[in-house]
């Protein structure tokens, strides 16, 4: 027997006794032998920067409302960013209603089978095309995401960051190697969970793990050392206003453009200039009384965000900007108009007991 075909052999039995099989997406509907292929795809996507615990109840909810391909194709966009408020990285979300656009529309509303049809799809890379493949088909796939990066890189003792090229390379050869001829689906889902379950970034359980005997980290006495670490570069730190604009029970939000950090969500508007000329330029209202609260930091994968909150009570509402389609004074206690981004429900949630406070 192959050390290839050794090493799958191996992960296969640890994962018959140890896998993850009761996960909401690996659901089989009757008669069928594999999961649907469109639950698989929304839960590879969630599971992009996202642990899997944190994933099922946005996930449940989400296919939920959503439980095909032309039901997301076909719903608004607001909708869809509000049933991924929370999760973050919204560019998933945008991409995701594209692609199922684009499912909808040339492909029948079926997922396609055909790897570069799959790889056309808005969001989704060469990994991510061979887990849903492999998972929801049984297709000879390999994969490549963060948690297999890991065990690879440590069972072979290959140096370097994966971002670079060389070194993604060689994991990308190591792993087309190990993925086994049979039991695709299986072997895809053990070694994603061998990674998030046992050889963990910090502490692995080596004494646990099921190819321990031959790892290479291992026998040298430093697994934690793979795979390596990114360049540290410092995050630059970026500023910004925003105006929580507030007349009577309602507060003025504008769509954000669909390009840009939070595309596509409702947030209070970003100000440069004087609040009190905005005030007037936009809204047509003069600002009765202004309020600036401690800055709030949010941080992006990139860069970090300081946020200075500027409260401004107006008379009231300006009709011309309530009947626009990129803007909308919110009652406070209803429903957000659709996604909205951590940082800006957090403000949210401030100005709303501010407000109630007051108005008490």
């Amino acid at each position: 027997m192959s050390t290839e075909n050794r090493f799958a052999t191996r992960l296969l039995a640890w994962f018959d006794r140890h896998g993850r099989k009761d996960l909401p997406w690996q659901q089989r509907s009757p008669g069928r032998r594999s999961p649907d292929a469109y639950r698989v795809w929304v839960s590879e996507i969630m599971l992009q920067q996202t642990q899997v615990k944190t994933v099922i109840p946005y996930y449940r909810r989400f296919v939920e409302r959503f439980p095909d391909a032309v039901s997301l194709a076909d719903a608004a966009s607001d909708t869809v960013l509000e049933h991924w408020s929370g999760l973050g990285y919204y560019a998933r979300a945008r991409n995701l209603h594209r692609a199922a656009r684009i499912v909808r529309d040339e492909h029948d509303g079926r997922f396609p089978r055909d790897f570069e049809a799959v790889r056309a799809l808005p969001g989704i890379g060469p990994s991510t095309a061979g887990a849903i493949l492999a998972l929801a088909f049984g297709e000879r796939r390999a994969i490549l995401d963060g948690n297999v990066k890991r065990v690879l890189a440590r069972h072979e003792a290959i140096e370097g960051w994966p971002g670079r090229t060389g070194v993604a390379r060689a994991l990308w050869d190591i792993a087309e190697r190990h993925t086994p001829d049979r039991r695709v689906g299986d072997y895809t889902q053990a070694i994603m969970d061998l990674g998030a379950m046992v050889c963990t970034r910090t502490r692995p359980a080596c004494a646990l793990c099921p190819v321990s005997e031959d790892c290479n980290a291992r026998e040298l006495g430093t697994p934690e050392r793979f795979p390596g670490k990114k360049p540290r570069r410092e995050k630059p730190l970026r500023n910004t206003v925003m105006v929580l604009a507030v007349a009577g029970e309602r507060v003025y939000l504008e769509r954000r453009p669909e390009s840009g950090i939070w595309g596509g969500l409702w947030s209070f508007p970003e100000v440069s200039g004087d609040v009190e000329d905005w005030c007037l330029d936009v809204l047509r209202r003069t600002a009765r009384d202004i309020e600036s609260w401690a800055p709030l930091r949010h941080s992006f994968t990139h860069f970090d965000l300081d946020i200075s909150p500027v409260v401004v009570r107006l008379d009231g509402v300006s009709r011309k900007v309530a009947d626009g389609d990129g803007a909308t004074w919110y009652p406070l206690d209803a429903e957000p108009p659709g996604g909205i981004a951590a940082p800006v429900n957090k403000l949210m949630t401030t100005l709303r007991d501010s407000t109630h406070g007051k108005n008490g």
